[in-house]
């Protein structure tokens, strides 16, 4: 399932490991550490109640691969640091079934790794672990705002 993507690009992404286009350090890689990368964003829009995270392959063999989802975050945060999750913030289940961060890992050639973060009009509050499908959901129904930064990485 990819993620909603009706909501207008506002929000501007970075990230001070890699740029838009860029490569993923091996470090937030299964190749590496595997822990989720640094990121910042501005242009969060002043009614927002939460924010959300997803980090989804949309170049898998067997169609979009979410490899993150953070619901519920604070609308007042604006960035990440490397390996953290902000307090408050809800693990929904990536595609591999955990509530957790899944490193960039492809099987074959260069994909590319979509870091998007929404603007929610209302919290989701749904548990930790919800499955994929339902948190992509609630994203979808309250996004009033998004942004995007995509990396690629390729496995050595």
């Amino acid at each position: 399932m990819p993620p909603p993507t009706t909501a207008p690009s506002r929000i501007t992404v970075s990230s001070p490991a890699f740029h838009d286009g860029g490569s993923i350090p091996v470090e937030y890689t299964c190749d590496g550490a595997g822990t989720s990368p640094p990121l910042a964003w501005s242009g969060t829009p002043g009614d927002a109640k939460a924010l959300a995270i997803v980090v989804d392959d949309p170049d898998a063999p067997s169609g979009t691969f979410t490899h993150w989802v953070l619901l519920d975050v604070d609308p007042k945060t604006t960035s990440l640091t490397a390996g953290s999750t902000p307090t408050g913030a809800v693990p929904a289940a990536n595609s591999a079934g955990k509530p957790s961060y899944y490193g960039p890992c492809p099987p074959s050639g260069t994909h590319h790794y979509r870091f998007t973060v929404y603007a929610l009009s209302k919290a989701t509050n749904l548990p930790a672990g919800t499955k994929l499908a339902d948190a992509l959901k609630a994203i979808d129904s309250s996004a009033i705002a998004r942004g995007r930064l995509t990396a690629v990485y390729e496995r050595q």
